[in-house]
């Protein structure tokens, strides 16, 4: 098995060509986020350590390095948003593959609510893969808001080799939000 350093991010592309029309805009906020050196966050970026993909490949292609990426990845985080689709997305694929193929623990981000109490009220935006992972099989996923804080400390934490969840329904604590500006 490959070193399993990175952390692999997840997001619904929702068919756009044009990134600022899609999910790609926080997987761009991580980026500059990383880059800069006043904001104390770092990201071991999956995607970055094989070739890219273009949206032109063939299917096949896409998989293999999709595959390539989680074999060396330690943790996925997934961003969420009510523009995320039920199926039909590559989204689908990554998180069957982390999952079921990969042992990898997800972190579940979403970019429109400030903090996170109640897993369950946010199902109704969770891709049918997910869902059906998180409802009848065991996996390790805890759901965040989409905050510097809140990342950083998730991938730092639950990884393949780090603290391991008990559920596919975790989430920080109220004391956790409030200490981070997400609870007032």
């Amino acid at each position: 098995m490959a070193n399993r350093t990175g952390t692999y991010v997840a997001f619904d592309g929702l068919g756009e060509r044009d990134p600022t029309k899609s999910d790609f805009k926080y997987y761009a906020t991580l980026q500059a986020w990383s880059t800069n050196k006043y904001i104390e966050f770092s990201l071991t970026n999956s995607h970055e350590k094989t070739d890219a993909v273009r949206d032109t490949s063939k299917r096949a292609t896409l998989y293999a390095r999709i595959q390539e990426r989680l074999r060396a990845s330690k943790n996925m985080l997934v961003i969420l948003t009510s523009k995320t689709r039920y199926t039909g997305s590559v989204l689908s694929y990554e998180i069957e593959q982390a999952i079921d193929t990969y042992k990898i623990p997800v972190i579940i981000a979403y970019p429109e609510f400030s903090s996170i109490l109640h897993v369950e009220s946010h199902s109704d935006i969770w891709p049918k893969a997910l869902a059906d992972r998180i409802n009848n099989t065991h996996i390790e996923a805890i759901h965040i808001a989409f905050n510097k804080d809140c990342i950083l400390d998730a991938i730092t934490r639950f990884h393949v080799n780090g603290e391991h969840l008990s559920s596919g329904k975790n989430y920080y604590s109220r004391d956790a939000q409030i200490k981070w500006g997400l609870i007032r």
